[in-house]
């Protein structure tokens, strides 16, 4: 006679981007083992591969494209699948500012943690009177090639470049439209450096303001009994 099978909870969240309802469920021994070795691994393109396996076993909302995601969807998604899975709270070391080496430990509400989203923040960026350009989310396999991918030949400005053309969904004016997926990348960075200082900033600051997980805690120093704020920012900042 066959063991039976566990019944395994589910769960309900909000997208941040989109802001439609997903369903999911923890993650069960066999995931958790993927995790474990990743982390310990401490590779962070392995970490992210961990991740998104994981949540692309976990999602149960048919249709989801996880390759698809948005860096911040895909660690919002971790964290309340992890929040399910291991426990509601989560232990951070905290270096505080005031002396810049002091560690405290401190455990966070993961309901406490959610995605900022930047009033100004927008998709579309107007270069001149004419010109504009609609910009989409990085992937989180974008992101990865974009911070962990290391290669000698490639400098950091060449990361920022393939990030920023990666990232161009439309450059559009009053009379054309130009979609990037009929680009190349070649042409792509050619419009890119095209562009002065002044609009380039502009592209920057779309990433700079991107929605991402947030949390702001207070603590003090045992050592100088000093008050210290501390935002926390990216998944990263919650596993370390």
């Amino acid at each position: 006679m066959p063991l039976p099978k566990i019944s395994t909870p589910t769960y309900e969240l909000d997208l941040p981007s989109t802001g439609k309802k997903i369903k999911y469920r923890p993650f069960l021994v066999k995931e958790e083992k993927i995790l474990i070795m990743a982390l310990e691994s401490e590779d962070q393109k392995q970490i992210s591969d961990a991740i998104k396996t994981v949540i692309s076993d976990c999602i149960l909302t048919r249709g989801l494209k996880i390759n698809q995601l948005s860096t911040f969807d895909i660690e919002y998604l971790f964290l309340n699948v992890r929040a399910k899975s291991v426990g509601e709270t989560v232990e951070v070391s905290i270096t505080c500012p005031d002396d810049g080496e002091t560690q405290v430990q401190m455990e966070i509400d993961i309901d406490a943690i959610k995605v900022q989203k930047d009033p100004k923040h927008t998709p579309i960026i107007k270069l001149d009177d004419e010109l504009s350009i609609k910009m989409k989310y990085p992937s989180l396999d974008q992101f990865v090639e974009a911070n962990f991918e290391t290669s000698e030949d490639a400098s950091n400005v060449d990361k920022s470049l393939d990030m920023i053309t990666s990232c161009i969904e439309q450059v559009y004016n009053a009379e054309e439209s130009w979609s990037a997926s009929d680009c190349t990348k070649k042409e792509l960075q050619g419009f890119v450096e095209q562009m002065n200082t002044k609009q380039f900033k502009l592209i920057e600051e779309f990433f700079e303001t991107m929605p991402k997980l947030s949390h702001t805690i207070n603590v003090k120093n045992p050592n100088t009994k000093v008050d210290n704020e501390v935002v926390l920012e990216g998944l990263a900042s919650f596993f370390s």
